[in-house]
């Protein structure tokens, strides 16, 4: 982290890093921090959130705010509304402090030359936003084209007003945050004149398939693209070879252009109109730079970006916060009772049946009433409470980057952009199912939908809606592979055997804070408490069957991205063979120890939560976690199985020794088990394509593990990628013997029956 004294009103992106959100947001330190890593951004600088309270403190507006939002009923749009515009006339009005005004207009002047004044975009940046499982995206105010300095302290200020939006009130009240610990810094930096622009993610939004990259397109500079205003052209492209998947061109009759001091919608020419608005080459180009964005974070990233005069700015980048796993098969088994009606943009994956109502104006959000599809040429900031009670949302306009998606992705709810005539071709009062997944909205419901508290009306249709055939039984189990809590309800309702594989690391993310930071901090129970409760709730739903939680995993490189991870964390040439799994445990006991702490609490409820320890690379590591796990009274019986992951060759040569430790059973993690026999890195582009989990050598090393499994009569398991994407593999599983399999939830319904009939084909 970069060290910055604390009273400092200008920054410049070249002082901050990732780490300093307390400074300059979310906004400003992702700018700083892809400056020093050689991006493509524009130069600019910061004027700090010390500078905006400063400010507040100076005009005294704390109380006079506070008693305004304190006064506000938010179930009544109106009356945030009122607030918000109040609170938001104090600041406009409020005087800046001469010392702030002196430093930022002589930074400012620099920007320039002597016979001409810099022109810049001034941009919103909160100091909470971006943070794991929250995004203040989208809403604060950005001014383009600001020229002089006049305007640009007056853009300033109604950047800081930008804070009590109606939307930004109500989104900090539901999400718990304190108003006045959400501070502002705004972003000034040089005005990119795009030709081009958009917004970019490196995993598809709407799928969360994590090997797919998604490039969102307009003509003329990108405010468009976020109000929704404009639906943009739509290039897919795997995210490792950049391989271009699919193109969508859409035709754009409008653009935002710089016309004289102001930004004004102009016609675009009639010859581009109907043109791709990129071309596969510059496709590719972008892609390169964002697959470089991503491995620098380590996580997925939603970035905005423009074209000007043939080179590519990178404007910002910021987590996604919203990825969810969607299955592909999502509701083969429903049938439409009606036409297809509309065709959109999939934003926000879901299936839901409601009754239409169409809402033009934020005036008519009154109409919406719980469980209604919410139709609109396009949503705002105002039409946030409406939103949060609708069973879905459907737009005319806008893109996966359009504030109708990026609410709906946050409040979990279906929504289809781009339609083009959504408010015209459908009727008020008419009942629709809205399927998110295909893009389509139908005439009527559907066949087959499992029937919600609300009848016809609102009633979803799980994400997850996999048939398993009841006619048929395996012999060997069939686990799934989780990670959200927020995804176990719906797949409990599954007749599988249980969880196979459930992964610790969205849960630790989703604390956002490294673990020996909170224990530095004396707040270990934060950690213990949120575990806990994640714990419970895959426990809970998938009650008395197995949930096989494989403790923490993080490599070094993920575990630096939590809060306070650089202190603790080293850099390591190779995070992949590194400080991780079992080793960690032994050099950091306190860590785990708050793990099993976790893991004790919710076992004194769920005796159906058992463990699993990963990237064990010694007998003797695993001996020693045991003692470890044994000391915090965890130990192995009859209701308390411990297995260990089998996902390095020494793990096979030497399995008879491991399993003389005392285990319960072993998982395959087929994935870092193949990259380490055929020494590939499955996410390197350049050797990518020699990675195979169908190698000779990978089915070697299964068929040696299961055979020594059989022979000391522990349980083996699989649950890595590659058996729920070859049935030739499960075939050789099953004809060897394999105890279980753990697969991905929509693999569930195929790798059943190809079970059933690779166990009959061993009878005969």
């Amino acid at each position: 982290m970069t060290c910055l004294p604390m009273n400092e009103f200008i920054l410049d992106f070249s002082q901050v890093d990732r780490e300093n959100i307390a400074e300059v947001g979310g906004k400003g330190a992702n700018l700083g921090e892809m400056t020093q890593a050689g991006f493509p951004v524009p130069p600019g600088f910061a004027i700090t959130a010390y500078a905006y309270r400063h400010f507040i403190e100076e005009n005294d507006l704390q109380k006079q705010i506070k008693s305004l939002i304190k006064s506000a009923n938010f179930k009544r749009p109106q009356e945030l509304q009122e607030a918000s515009k109040k609170i938001r006339h104090l600041i406009e009005r409020g005087t800046i402090p001469l010392d702030i005004k002196k430093e930022t207009l002589a930074r400012y002047s620099k920007m320039g030359s002597f016979l001409r004044e810099a022109r810049v975009a001034v941009r919103s940046s909160a100091t909470a936003e971006d943070l794991p499982g929250a995004s203040f995206a989208g809403q604060q105010e950005s001014f383009l084209n600001v020229l002089g300095d006049a305007n640009l302290m007056e853009s300033v200020r109604l950047c800081w007003s930008s804070l009590f939006t109606p939307r930004a009130i109500f989104y900090r009240e539901e999400k718990g945050f304190d108003h006045f610990k959400v501070a502002l810094c705004v972003i000034v930096q040089k005005m990119i004149e795009s030709e081009v622009s958009g917004i970019a993610f490196t995993n598809d939004p709407t799928t969360g398939d994590k090997h797919k990259m998604v490039i969102e397109a307009i003509w003329g500079l990108g405010e468009l693209i976020v109000q929704g205003d404009v639906t943009p052209d739509k290039y897919e492209l795997e995210r490792h070879s950049l391989e271009i998947l699919n193109i969508e061109k859409v035709a754009q009759t409008k653009q935002l252009v710089r016309a004289g001091h102001d930004n004004k919608e102009r016609s675009v020419p009639r010859h581009r109109q109907n043109r791709q608005k990129l071309s596969d080459e510059r496709i590719k180009e972008l892609a390169k730079i964002l697959q470089k964005i991503h491995a620098h974070y380590y996580f997925p990233q939603d970035i905005e970006w423009a074209l000007d005069r043939g080179k590519f700015y990178i404007i910002q980048s910021r987590p996604i916060t919203t990825l969810k796993d969607t299955d592909k098969d999502t509701d083969k088994e429903n049938t439409r009772v009606g036409e297809v009606l509309l065709q959109g943009h999939g934003a926000s994956p879901g299936i839901v049946t409601g009754v239409v109502k169409i809402v033009t104006s934020p005036k008519q959000i009154k109409k919406i009433k719980k469980g209604d599809i919410l139709v609109a040429p396009m949503t705002s900031p105002d039409f946030v409470p409406a939103m949060k009670i609708a069973a879905a949302i459907v737009t005319d306009r806008g893109g996966v980057t359009s504030h109708a998606a990026i609410v709906s992705r946050e409040l979990g709810i279906p929504c289809i952009v781009g339609t083009s005539n959504a408010t015209k071709k459908l009727k008020d009062g008419e009942i629709v199912t809205v399927d998110a997944v295909k893009g389509e909205v139908s005439k009527g419901g559907r066949t087959g939908r499992n029937k919600g508290t609300d009848g016809d009306k609102g009633t979803t249709v799980k994400k997850v809606e996999v048939k398993l055939r009841d006619d048929i039984r395996t012999a060997t189990k069939i686990y799934v592979n989780l990670a959200e809590p927020e995804r176990s309800k719906e797949i409990a309702i599954m007749p599988v055997d249980g969880v196979g594989l459930l992964r610790a690391e969205f849960m630790i993310a989703e604390i956002g804070v490294h673990p020996r930071h909170l224990i530095a901090q004396g707040k270990q129970e934060v950690f213990v408490s949120k575990l806990t409760d994640g714990l419970t709730e895959f426990c809970k739903n998938f009650y008395p069957r197995p949930v096989v939680y494989r403790a923490t995993d993080f490599k070094t490189n993920e575990y630096r991205n939590l809060s306070g991870g650089k202190d603790f964390e080293p850099i390591e040439p190779n995070p992949m063979l590194g400080f991780r799994g079992a080793f960690r445990y032994i050099a950091n006991p306190d860590v785990f120890e708050l793990e099993l702490a976790a893991i004790k609490r919710v076992r004194e409820t769920y005796k159906n939560l058992h463990v699993m320890i990963p990237f064990v690379r010694s007998p003797l590591e695993l001996l020693q976690v045991k003692q470890i796990m044994a000391a915090a009274g965890l130990m192995r019986s009859p209701t308390f199985n411990l297995w260990m992951m089998v996902e390095l060759p020494i793990n096979v040569i030497l399995i008879d020794d491991f399993l003389k430790v005392g285990i319960d059973g072993i998982s395959v993690g087929s994935n870092d088990l193949t990259m380490l026999i055929e020494g590939t890195d499955r996410d390197n582009n350049e050797v990518a394509s020699a990675f195979t989990e169908l190698s000779p050598a990978v089915s070697w090393a299964l068929e040696r593990v299961i055979k020594a499994c059989q022979k000391a009569g522990v349980t083996a398991s699989i649950c890595g990628q590659a058996v729920s994407s070859y049935d030739s593999l499960v075939e050789f599983l099953v004809k060897n013997g394999i105890t279980s399999v753990s697969v991905n939830a929509d693999a569930v319904g195929r790798v059943q029956k190809v079970i059933y009939e690779a166990e009959r084909k061993n009878l005969k």
